[in-house]
């Protein structure tokens, strides 16, 4: 249960810089991990987050001009602060929240993770016609659950540019463990470019943004270190899919700025604690494009909730949190010095930081970023069983990992040259698109004969002679050793779905799809791509265990396959290679418990979110499925959870990327 703090000197302990922002007295109280009560504060951009405690909350959308990196930009606020004030709400109790909106066009608010009538859910188009300009609607809701969620605009890309903020649900019952001190830690990503902007450049060349690709001058450095024949063998099979091994982010940080509660890396937000004392830490993950590895160097954390929900302790050094994702840890610093919260980028283009510290004069060293992940073969999603007539022996290519000295300097692409036309007449003899061999294996039959679409092949540059003769699938890496099965990570643990035969659908072959994971496997056990043997202990989706046993113990009666789906040349993305503009409703029947089964096609991290239900992770014990909102699906991988559709109304369920969104979209109607 929570332990209220003993008294803090505020003069003593107030950094100079907040006195010279003219931070308001809410927003210091909320930054210092101390209960605010009723106080409501509007502090300035960049401040410590101001908090907002009751079951009223009244809230105003507007523009605001902010200045975060040295360039003037417009962000979309709430209560004019970034991020949004924290609401801290009470379990049992009827919430009341009016939203206002002051902008020019439509906006609205969603609840992420919090169980309430599909009216109430804040989707426009789906849930309510979304809130006019100048309008003001009331969410009124009752608590059902509590723990630590968050709430963001559900319009446009008002998300990315401000409209997001912490829930705190304190328990009406005492909590399973006990904890000194608590502290909000919001992960953002901040872009002093226009959204639309971003999303244009990106369907023009989707990695735009992408600096940290294979170089001219690395080929000529490997040819001198390791010989022609054995780089050509290392990069062959990327290059003719016109694949990168280091796509790993869409946008990075050449654009983002990457905040920790609203704090740049050059400050770095703060928090206090005094020897001795548990603090409660709450991540959340509100970024719009980015996953964060978390860690505190020398300190354990014990992960305790996941997603709002009570799961069994895990000790871990770190974690991998995707968007829209939330974790609270408990950590115990033993002794008086300062330390640092470190939230690197997944493609460690930039990361986010803080400091835990007993005094505001007192700052840890900030770790180096790790070396830039190197995808493999397994995270293609590639099976053992199409690993013929490459040509040449892959065994130098188990593995793919390199050495740190060859990832420096790479700002241009080597494995994708996007946007340079190819004569007709160098296409001819390719059994098979060259865009469509992201992690894919398609059987030998439908392989015989197929004629490249031209119009597919854009941004290709492969010499004629090494253009003729392909028939085979790109996934057909002979003498590889990573396939998933195999892979550094690969759950041992087998759910129910384990062995079912994977069936691609008909509109998984047209324009929408460029891959097909042939083997994808259950990797429950894997922390991911850039954390696998990395010497530290990281949080794997299979150490968790949910605290209370499962409610809903019925086999489900029925399976739903979602195979998640995209073009990056053309960057769409969809669902069973169907985009959300033309695809039906997922149609569940009131009170049925089915089983939702993802494959990963693509060679991207998608965070799915189901609105309005319980997603009940399967974890190979049916009797603690840990309860999630969102569930992040590995590239080339497969994963399960059971639902059961207690929930009337039509609810909206999608990759919580948000340029991603558009397409990979479903409506779901339960009745």
């Amino acid at each position: 249960m929570y332990k209220k703090e003993q008294p803090l000197n505020l003069s003593q302990l107030l950094p100079r810089r907040q006195f010279v922002k003219g931070l308001a007295l809410g927003g210091v109280v909320a930054g210092l991990g101390i209960r605010a009560g009723g106080l409501i504060a509007a502090p300035r951009i960049g401040s410590a987050m101001s908090q907002l405690q009751g079951n009223r909350f009244d809230l105003t959308i507007d523009q605001q001009a902010v200045n975060l990196t040295g360039t003037p930009a417009m962000a979309t606020t709430v209560n004019q602060s970034l991020p949004a004030p924290v609401l801290r709400m009470k379990e049992g109790e009827r919430v009341t929240i009016n939203v206002t909106n002051l902008l020019s066009e439509s906006s609205s608010i969603h609840w992420h993770g919090l169980i309430l009538p599909y009216k109430m859910d804040g989707v426009p188009g789906i849930a309510f016609p979304g809130i006019a300009p100048g309008e003001t609607f009331r969410y009124s809701f009752d608590l059902v659950q509590s723990g630590t969620y968050w709430y963001h605009s559900h319009s446009g890309y008002q998300e990315q540019t401000g409209v997001y903020g912490a829930i705190v649900v304190d328990p009406k019952e005492p909590e399973p463990f006990s904890y000194d001190r608590d502290y909000v830690v919001m992960l953002s990503d901040w872009s002093d470019e226009d959204p639309s902007k971003v999303y244009a450049k990106l369907k023009k060349m989707s990695d735009y943004y992408n600096f940290s690709e294979r170089t001219v001058a690395e080929a000529w450095r490997e040819i001198k270190e390791r010989g022609v024949g054995e780089t050509w063998r290392a990069r062959e099979m990327w290059n003719k899919m016109r694949m990168s091994d280091r796509d790993i982010s869409d946008v990075t940080g050449y654009t983002y700025t990457f905040l920790m509660n609203g704090q740049t890396p050059s400050e770095g937000w703060k928090g206090l604690f005094r020897k001795g004392e548990k603090v409660r830490l709450r991540f959340i993950n509100s970024a719009a494009m980015t996953f964060f590895d978390v860690r505190i160097p020398g300190l354990k954390m014990t992960v305790v909730a996941a997603d709002g929900q009570y799961v069994e302790p895990v000790s871990v050094d770190e974690f991998r949190i995707g968007v829209a994702e939330t974790f609270d840890v408990i950590v115990e610093p033993s002794d008086d010095r300062a330390y640092t919260l470190f939230a690197q980028a997944m493609d460690r283009s930039g990361y986010a930081r803080g400091t835990l510290t007993p005094d505001y004069s007192l700052e840890a060293q900030v770790p180096e970023l790790d070396p830039m992940p190197i995808l493999s073969h397994g995270d293609m999603g590639m099976s053992m069983d199409n690993m013929e007539g490459m040509g040449h022996s892959m065994a130098s290519m188990k593995g793919m990992e390199h050495p740190k000295d060859q990832m420096q300097g790479m700002n241009h692409s080597m494995a994708s040259m996007k946007g340079m036309e190819h004569p007709k007449d160098q296409m001819q003899g390719m059994s098979h698109s060259m865009t469509s061999m992201k992690g894919m294996e398609h059987p030998k039959d439908q392989m015989q004969g197929m004629n490249h679409s031209m119009a597919s092949m854009k941004g290709m540059e492969h010499p004629k002679d090494q253009m003729q003769g392909m028939n085979h699938s790109m996934t057909s890496m002979k003498d590889m050793e990573h396939s998933m099965g195999q892979m550094p990570g690969a759950s041992k643990i087998s759910p129910a779905t384990d062995s079912k035969p994977l069936i691609h659908a008909a509109t998984e072959y047209g324009p929408h799809v460029d891959s097909r994971a042939d083997n994808p496997q259950y990797r429950l056990s894997d922390p991911g791509v850039g954390l696998r043997g990395n010497g530290r202990r990281v949080l794997s989706y299979a150490d968790l265990r949910n605290l209370t046993p499962t409610v809903d113990r019925r086999e489900p009666s029925r399976e739903i396959d979602l195979h998640l789906t995209g073009n990056m040349a053309r960057y769409m993305w969809s669902i069973n290679g169907v985009k959300y503009s033309e695809a039906d409703p997922i149609r569940l029947k009131y009170g049925e418990r089915v089983r939702i089964n993802f494959v990963n096609d693509t060679m991207m991290n998608h965070p799915m979110h189901l609105h309005g239900m319980w997603s009940e992770l399967e974890t190979g014990d049916n009797r603690y499925l840990p309860r999630k909102h969102t569930i992040v699906v590995q590239p080339g991988a497969r994963i399960s959870y059971q639902v059961t559709a207690d929930a009337m109304g039509q609810w909206a369920f999608h990759c919580h990327l948000i340029y991603h969104m558009a397409g990979m979209f479903r409506e779901v109607h339960v009745s």
